[in-house]
């Protein structure tokens, strides 16, 4: 049964990675650091976000979206000298998703969407770790509508807003010299004229060995580059249901998610 349903994913071809992706949404990527405190990275995603016009929501396509990403260490926290670290990190995301009639992408430039941020982090102790963020998402498409400028014309109106401004706290606790207790939380700050997206919250594990490194996440992220989760994450994780006799039950909106780190050393 599994042989034959990987069969008939590679019998969709690119659109689903020959096989790779598979029912999952999957990021497979590869990092290189060419010279001391530089990371470069590229990677290619299954589900991202689609602006469809007249759509109520954004919705969620195969693209494949490929993203190229840099890491840069600008102050490493030294002692008597640093007492943070401060770090950027910038991602761009390319969305292939097909559109031969022109219905989303005009341009190619339509496809292209952006992420800039700046983490200081700080070492409280060997144990513990600390770190904050301030973040700029951009869309270069998003959905619209139109509004009366006058009696012969109209104005278009953006639904969203091209830029998207966000902060985040995270943290890290060893607790062996192996394992470690992962937390993050990333609070939008724009508001939008519709579909404001959600806060992100995760937790999880990290076990490290010589040569891997493995993560368990429990998490409402949904979308795996940054700047779409940012902008388009609808998971709740504060969700309430109104039942029939009128009480709220909490039914938070999570997912469960890993990532696998293979580490080579030339």
């Amino acid at each position: 049964m599994d042989i034959m349903h990987r069969f008939g994913l590679w019998n969709k071809g690119y659109e689903d990675f020959w096989g790779f992706f598979a029912p999952s949404n999957i990021r497979l990527g590869v990092a290189y650091a060419p010279i001391k405190n530089l990371y470069v990275s590229i990677g290619v995603t299954k589900t991202t976000a689609a602006i469809i016009p007249h759509a109520e929501k954004p919705s969620t396509v195969a693209g494949p979206m490929w993203d190229g990403s840099v890491k840069y260490s600008i102050i490493t926290q030294t002692k008597g000298q640093f007492p943070v670290s401060v770090t950027y990190y910038g991602n761009m995301g390319y969305n292939t998703r097909r559109d031969t009639s022109h219905e989303i992408y005009l341009n190619n430039s339509d496809r292209l969407s952006f992420f800039n941020q700046v983490l200081v982090a700080r070492k409280i102790s060997n144990k513990l770790s600390v770190q904050a963020g301030a973040s700029l998402s951009h869309q270069n498409l998003v959905n619209g509508y139109f509004t009366k400028n006058d009696s012969a014309s109209l104005k278009v109106e953006p639904e969203m807003e091209h830029n998207h401004f966000a902060i985040s706290l995270s943290a890290r606790y060893k607790l062996t010299e192996v394992t470690s207790v992962l937390m993050n939380y990333d609070q939008p700050i724009t508001t939008h004229t519709k579909n404001n997206p959600n806060p992100s919250f995760s937790f999880g594990l990290e076990f490290n060995t010589s040569s891997h490194s493995f993560q368990l996440f429990f998490t409402n992220y949904y979308f795996l580059v940054p700047q779409i989760n940012n902008l388009y994450n609808t998971n709740d994780p504060l969700n309430h249901n109104t039942k029939k006799d009128g009480g709220y039950p909490w039914s938070p909106e999570f997912l469960i998610g890993f990532n696998i780190t293979r580490l080579w050393n030339y």
